[in-house]
């Protein structure tokens, strides 16, 4: 009896952690953002947003915002409309957990509209975000349809911005002139969500 209760709680588990889909509904959530309020995803349905997983001491996030590269994508989409949310999975403890104060002023030099705190990894494991920075672009319907890197180099050399194929910045361009994303998905690369 006890073997078939721990079984079905394990697929409980298992099911509730499905791995998101494209072109199904992204998995609604929601998270506290820098400044203490609830936000959840579906509240920006009819926009489009991206999802980005963030760790400011990691070396290929460092790479993306050393270069500045990743808030110029955050201020030009955001003023297409798109809602960038950066989300912090860690665990407070670990490498790139940051309080609400100290997300407050990571923020400003970012253009994100927030910063989601996900210290008990519920967002992240929703998502199976598995490194940072790991993307995902999700239509107007609230369908998912990108997820993966956020460019075709996995590498932690700023210079290597400049001949990469930015995924995001394609599948937002694709997205705001109607068009279906061309790469729909990727292997995201980085380093490890501390979870």
């Amino acid at each position: 009896m006890k073997a078939l209760l721990a079984a079905a709680i394990l697929t409980l588990s298992v099911a509730a952690h499905a791995a998101p889909e494209l072109g199904k509904p992204a998995p609604d959530f929601t998270a506290v953002n820098q400044d203490g309020k609830e936000v959840k995803l579906s509240d920006a349905k009819g926009k489009i947003v991206v999802l980005e997983w963030f760790n400011k001491g990691c070396p290929f996030v460092k790479k993306h915002y050393g270069s500045n590269n990743m808030q110029s994508l955050q201020k030009k989409y955001g003023k297409k409309g798109v809602v960038w949310y950066s989300i912090i999975s860690s665990k407070e403890g670990k490498e790139g957990y940051l309080t609400p104060e100290q997300a407050k002023a990571e923020l400003k030099g970012m253009g994100s509209k927030a910063i989601l705190l996900d210290p008990k990894g519920d967002v992240g494991r929703l998502y199976q975000a598995k490194t940072t920075p790991h993307m995902f672009v999700i239509g107007k319907k609230g369908e998912l349809l990108y997820m993966g890197g956020i460019d075709d180099n996995a590498s932690a050399d700023p210079e290597d911005i400049k001949t990469a194929k930015n995924y995001v910045a394609a599948a937002l361009d694709e997205t705001l002139a109607g068009k279906p994303v061309s790469a729909s998905s990727s292997r995201p690369y980085g380093c490890s969500v501390k979870y």
